[in-house]
């Protein structure tokens, strides 16, 4: 279990494969973390091992993870950013692809706003987003999901400083993917491939929003988890969208370990 320590944040991560660098992060909202690929849609770390260099990691403070760092009570996307792009940075990778699962899609645009000229090609998988009709359901998951474990781990954490979290992180903005607005996605030129959901935390409308706005955006078809062929074609559509999008001349490569 390799990790990268950055200050006081630690980063559990593995990686897999070679090729082009790929960042991928799995589902659980606060708790996407390694453990969780084996439950997920489909492994991405499995799949794509024999295309690209798969980079994966345990989100900071993720119950059942090996990362922590403080809780950042202002900031929040910018903190879980900061950890992704450390990380890269560890590994001596400048550019590289990025797929997020769930609150992937959060880190996505992030990730795109803060490193534009980083991500190449991102994939939203499954994002979580705000639904208007009932705009504090990520709030209760994390709460029902996330919380409770983490005050049996780390007690000296105020209930102030998680408050704080939560607000930066599901109240401050909103609307649409929490961690950017709208108008950035509608200037964001970065080619990007979204996988649609549909459940209380991935509203199908903000993956619908990300492929309508971003101007270099396609989306799959909905439902596409069923028929097994279907899902097939659905994984092999995203390894097909990535390889087209790898630079001829890879600064990342450049930069890897050999």
């Amino acid at each position: 279990m390799p990790f990268c320590k950055r200050g006081d944040v630690r980063i559990r991560y593995e990686e897999i494969g070679s090729g082009f660098p790929l960042l991928v992060t799995p589902g659980g909202g606060l708790n996407s973390r390694v453990s969780n690929w084996p439950t997920a849609v489909f492994n991405a770390m499995e799949e794509f091992k024999h295309d690209f260099r798969c980079i994966t990691m345990d989100q900071r403070n993720a119950n059942g993870g090996d990362s922590a760092g403080p809780v950042p009570a202002e900031n929040a996307w910018g903190a879980f950013a900061d950890d992704q792009l450390g990380l890269m940075d560890h590994l001596g990778i400048r550019e590289f692809f990025y797929m997020g699962y769930c609150i992937g899609g959060c880190f996505a645009g992030k990730l795109l706003q803060r490193a534009p000229h980083r991500v190449v090609a991102a994939v939203f998988c499954q994002t979580v987003g705000h639904r208007p009709e009932d705009p504090d359901v990520m709030v209760r998951h994390s709460q029902q999901n996330w919380l409770a474990d983490f005050r049996a781990r780390r007690p000296e954490v105020s209930t102030e400083t998680i408050e704080k979290y939560l607000h930066s992180l599901w109240r401050v903005q909103p609307d649409f993917l929490y961690s950017v607005p709208r108008e950035f996605m509608s200037n964001c030129r970065t080619p990007i491939l979204v996988l649609p959901d549909d459940t209380p935390s991935h509203p199908l409308p903000t993956s619908i929003d990300v492929a309508s706005l971003a101007p270099n955006a396609e989306i799959t078809v909905f439902p596409w988890r069923e028929p097994p062929e279907l899902k097939a074609r659905t994984i092999n559509r995203v390894r097909t969208f990535l390889k087209s999008h790898i630079p001829k001349l890879s600064v990342a490569q450049s930069l890897a370990p050999s």
